[in-house]
């Protein structure tokens, strides 16, 4: 999609109302169903549409206050980071090549968390990068990194949902044409408010092949649905209390209902179960998770 059609999708009013529902990106964190690993149940009724605000949307059924209390960072570095800074759409990104392939080279987008582009998520785009895609993560937060939950929580409200569909477009573009890349195959990856950007990517890019969701705040109509061209990976925690079981349903029959290609994973953990840098994390559900992921990006963006 180029920028002429996005600006045609938010002159439309069904556009508009997915736009606000936007910022209604997810939180970090947990709820409960079928054994690790087991993909959700088929079938389940629809829920009816997001009407809340942007922040209550991400936070969904708990308060500002227990929402941040699902999110905490600890003292632990990540790696150093083997990448290099380029500018996407007037603002930083971070880009990872793969050593020893030149283009074309499948692409993929990596959106942070709500802590914005910092250290922990350079390191899961060299890892990405390791695995052989040119792997861009972008920063829907200005350059702006949270230290904690109350300035998480700031800077997540105060996201212009167009400004970041215009960032990830762009972002999308670069992969396919700049000259160390040219991306024929492109994906997304994106974790709590990274993660339902990642949906919303996929309902907005028709060139997008792949979208993977890790614990992300949900569409669960499924006419908005409807225009993904994208397969979906999606993983989520039966003990996430922002983003519930009952929720995960609605959204795998909504995509059911509106004939998207997609495979949803349900683990036993708490929200934020793959983030190692935080006390959430889950070893061995972030472990089998990773695998999946590993193996889905393969399938899609890998082989020829």
């Amino acid at each position: 999609m180029r920028f002429g059609k996005l600006e045609g999708l938010f002159r439309s009013a069904r556009a508009l109302a997915v736009g606000l529902s936007v910022l209604a990106l997810a939180g970090c964190g947990g709820a409960p169903s079928p054994e690790p690993g087991s993909p959700t149940p088929a079938n389940p009724a629809p829920a009816t549409g997001q009407t809340t605000s942007p922040a209550e949307g991400m936070r969904g059924t708990l308060s500002e206050e227990a929402f941040k209390a699902l999110h905490q960072l600890d003292a632990a570095k990540a790696p150093a980071p083997r990448g290099e800074r380029v500018t996407i759409d007037g603002t930083s990104a971070y880009l990872s090549l793969p050593k020893g392939k030149t283009a074309p080279v499948p692409g993929l987008l990596v959106i942070h968390e709500w802590w914005g582009l910092n250290e922990h998520i350079q390191h899961w785009t060299d890892r990405l990068a390791e695995d052989g895609y040119a792997a861009l993560a972008v920063d829907l937060y200005g350059g702006k990194i949270a230290k904690n939950p109350d300035e998480a929580m700031a800077m997540m409200k105060s996201v212009d949902n167009k400004k970041a569909m215009a960032t990830l477009v762009a972002a999308h573009d670069f992969l396919e044409k700049d000259p160390r890349i040219q991306a024929k195959r492109t994906g997304v990856i994106g974790w709590c408010f990274g993660g339902a950007w990642s949906l919303q990517l996929a309902m907005h890019e028709p060139d997008l092949d792949a979208s993977v969701i890790y614990y992300g705040h949900l569409v669960t109509d499924p006419a908005e649905l409807k225009p993904i061209k994208a397969e979906i990976l999606g993983l989520f925690g039966n003990k996430d209390q922002a983003i519930p079981p009952e929720t995960v349903n609605a959204f795998d029959a909504a995509l059911t209902q509106a004939g998207v290609t997609h495979t949803i994973y349900r683990y036993d953990a708490p929200h934020a179960f793959a983030n190692p840098s935080q006390p959430r994390y889950d070893e061995k559900s972030a472990a089998d998770a990773w695998d999946k992921v590993r193996a889905f990006l393969r399938r899609k963006l890998a082989s020829e």
